[in-house]
């Protein structure tokens, strides 16, 4: 119930002369039950508190990076290894990799090969991350979504 206050079924009225009596606010914790749950409490420092728990939860809520990394259909090796490495880095941090081919123009007749080099790419990044979505075709842009491996799995 509150301060120095027996846990009960009061009424109303007996609950708000209680609060009046110790000059506190009688607050009402949860509604939806039967009899709602009220307390007698200060409602300033109540607040306050609530507060305080919904920023530590919030705080402590994962935030998940994307980052981006673009191909062409006709990206060579060394670039190809050079983006590898790139996203391998990000893995390790613990952000999330959306690899993509950007078609340009007349570019869009190799869908094949764009799609090679994301199979390629998530298999070079099997051991850092796992592939949340396959390659997907979206206008001129072909998808792949790799998330991080959990730090104990990994090798």
């Amino acid at each position: 119930m509150g301060e120095n206050i027996e846990a009960d079924v009061y009424s109303l009225e007996v609950a708000r002369r209680l609060a009046k009596e110790r000059e506190l606010d009688l607050v009402e914790i949860v509604p939806n039950a039967d009899p709602p749950v009220c307390r007698i409490v200060d409602y300033q420092k109540f607040i306050y508190e609530k507060k305080k728990k919904e920023k530590e939860v919030k705080a402590k809520t994962a935030k998940s990076v994307m980052k981006e990394i673009r191909f062409g259909p006709n990206t060579d090796e060394h670039d190809f290894n050079f983006k590898v490495k790139h996203a391998i880095k990000f893995l390790e941090e613990g952000a999330k990799v959306k690899a993509y081919v950007h078609f340009k123009g007349r570019t869009i007749a190799y869908k094949e090969k764009g799609e090679i080099i994301l199979l390629k790419f998530a298999q070079e990044l099997e051991e850092y991350g796992k592939v949340e979505m396959l390659p997907k075709l979206e206008g001129n842009r072909m998808f792949l979504h790799l998330a991080p491996l959990p730090k104990k799995i990994k090798k």
